[in-house]
């Protein structure tokens, strides 16, 4: 797939520049992305769709804000829920593969990656875990992520936010690397 596009490096970016990064790492490698956000409640797919060339890569997501949709939208276990509550890694790793499962409508050509987010913004703690506490999980055709526990300081919106760039630098960086590999 030929194209104009180069690939920037920049020494300092802003969220946009990250997301711009995504979609070109995205068109050159054909895949594509989905999203399942809780915390988060659509940040990051607003994030996503707020550059030019989102639609030729980003296939949709839920916000599964409550927790029967994390169970029911995206196959969250519920036993894990039960035992240690939807702030947790394994959480996270489950809702991304939901997501990528969720926007797959073509089995020949299967959502690429499924990125989510789940944590505590504020103001109260939740299922026992502080505020600022996020987990974030990413799910590719052949291996999934649970990353976190990140504890991001500030108010409500400032985790939020923070939450996006970090769901978002982290697809980034696995997606530079395995742009990397099949250079090789």
């Amino acid at each position: 797939m030929a194209t104009n596009e180069a690939y920037a490096n920049r020494t300092s970016e802003t969220l946009r520049d990250v997301v711009a990064d995504i979609i070109f790492l995205l068109k050159q490698a054909g895949q594509t992305v989905a999203v399942a956000e809780s915390l988060t409640a659509g940040s990051v797919m607003a994030a996503i769709t707020s550059v030019g060339g989102a639609s030729s890569v980003f296939r949709g997501g839920v916000v599964s804000y409550a927790t029967d949709l994390k169970r029911r939208l995206l196959n969250v276990d519920g036993s894990l829920i039960d035992r240690e509550g939807v702030i947790h890694g394994e959480v996270a790793r489950q809702m991304a593969i939901g997501a990528r499962k969720i926007a797959t409508t073509d089995t020949a050509q299967p959502t690429s990656w499924g990125v989510s987010t789940t944590g505590v913004a504020g103001p109260d703690l939740q299922d026992g875990k502080a505020v600022g506490t996020v987990f974030i999980g990413i799910a590719s055709q052949h291996q999934t992520w649970a990353l976190g526990p990140f504890n991001f300081p500030g108010d409500r919106e400032q985790i939020r936010q923070a939450t996006v760039l970090e769901a978002l630098s982290q697809l980034r960086e696995l997606l530079r690397t395995q742009r990397a590999d099949v250079q090789l």
